[in-house]
């Protein structure tokens, strides 16, 4: 009997077709997508879908686990010896469930969390309110400098003492500088803080070691898996091996049940991939190709958010563009330029309309783009931006794009 995908369920079929014919055609400049190896692609779509697993390696509550665990285990070394750290717990679902886990691990109801402010560049699972942290717990935020637009850790500091908070979270969703940890290690000991890197958008820079490492100060340590790293869609939690028990206990059963093991599956090719060191100069290539989309930027009439960027990102202010985030989103989309509306620092628009939008070079890169075809998107970003109300011209633009991604195949031989 023939159980394919297009025979039981050619409809499905047929949007998973037209969504992989639109990533090949348009060009991905959303910082916190990627896309996976085949390999990663492969084991995600293995038979472990199949396994429950509740529990951690030769302690589940289920029979069968003999192959599950070996995965598992595989991963958690592969991570350590990646990470350079005590503990890793490999089960959490995504980023915002690692948060989360933490939460429940080293919080009471009603602690303080100080956290960056979501127009700075914060995440939502940092306490924006309506979250699950701003149900539980006291949010007090942070910002940036109003001049240079980073991190003023004098004020940090002055904040940090006036609250007390009992967790401090550095780290942000955009965020174009790099991050120093020790001044961060510093505040949280002075004010009897536990501190939390939330480096999900970092994580594949700081592995090439290309960013300051968070793990010898952090407490805990937060990422993804799917951006600069390149691995499937999920969270990894690392830690000192002192709040291993708490953590892992917050994870299962605090806040799930049973793992996803094909996705630990993938965890661990990505692991395998980030630790070639091929990996290195694919994250060499991902800032270098920023820096030069930045510079094109700035040099076509655009401030960017603290003048430019050390990671992987950047943020364009539009306030004195005459056109809003969400505008601009929308109008480089027909052309065949994904990037997503984003606050910029002090926005005095909300998030559903925002003043800028954020643009990051992991997806190209991994296309195998460089810094001439950065110019290029940076030129076309301009074109369309300086003139809003031209049809034309994004439609000639799109063309455009769609044969540059003929030349980029992000999948060579996938139907």
């Amino acid at each position: 009997m023939c159980n394919s995908l297009s025979r039981v369920d050619p409809e499905v079929r047929e949007i998973l077709q037209e969504e992989l014919f639109r990533q090949q055609k348009n060009l991905t400049l959303i910082p916190s997508e990627n896309y996976t190896s085949k390999a990663v692609l492969e084991a995600e779509s293995s038979v472990l879908i199949n396994k429950y697993a509740e529990g951690y390696p030769q302690k589940r509550y289920y029979q069968g686990c003999q192959f599950g665990d070996e995965i598992e285990e595989l991963a958690i070394q592969r991570a350590k010896k990646l990470f350079k750290c005590e503990h890793v717990n490999v089960q959490v679902h995504s980023g915002t469930q690692a948060n989360m886990a933490v939460y429940q691990a080293l919080l009471k109801p009603g602690d303080v969390i100080l956290s960056l402010n979501l127009s700075a560049g914060g995440h939502l699972s940092h306490g924006k309110e309506g979250t699950f942290p701003y149900k539980y717990h006291r949010i007090v935020n942070y910002g940036v400098d109003k001049d240079s637009e980073r991190f003023n850790y004098d004020e940090i500091r002055r904040i940090a003492r006036r609250y007390r908070p009992r967790l401090i979270i550095v780290g942000a969703s955009a965020y174009p500088r790099a991050i120093d940890f020790l001044p961060w290690r510093k505040i949280a000991d002075e004010v009897g803080a536990y501190l939390l890197a939330d480096v999900a958008h970092i994580i594949g820079l700081i592995v090439a070691g290309l960013h300051p490492d968070p793990v010898p100060y952090a407490d805990v340590v937060t990422a993804t898996t799917q951006k600069t790293l390149r691995g499937p869609r999920g969270g990894i939690i690392i830690c000192q091996k002192k709040y291993a028990s708490v953590i892992d206990k917050a994870v299962f059963p605090g806040i799930q049940g049973g793992p996803f093991m094909h996705t630990i599956a993938a965890k661990a090719v990505c692991f395998k991939e980030a630790s070639q060191p091929e990996f290195k100069e694919y994250q060499r290539r991902i800032i270098s190709n920023a820096k030069t989309l930045a510079r094109v930027l700035k040099e076509e009439g655009f401030r960017l958010v603290s003048d430019g960027t050390d990671n992987h990102l950047m943020i364009v202010d539009l306030s004195k563009n005459g056109i809003t985030g969400r505008e601009a989103a929308t109008i480089l989309e027909e052309a065949g330029i994904i990037v997503n509306k984003n606050n910029i620092p002090f926005d005095k628009t909300p998030p559903s309309v925002t003043s800028g939008i954020r643009l990051g070079t992991p997806a190209v890169t991994t296309r195998g783009m460089g810094s001439y075809e950065m110019e290029l998107i940076g030129e076309w970003i301009s074109r369309i931006l300086h003139h809003p109300q031209d049809k034309n011209l994004r439609e000639k633009i799109k063309e455009e794009v769609e044969e540059l991604c003929e030349k980029f195949p992000i999948y060579k031989d996938l139907e």
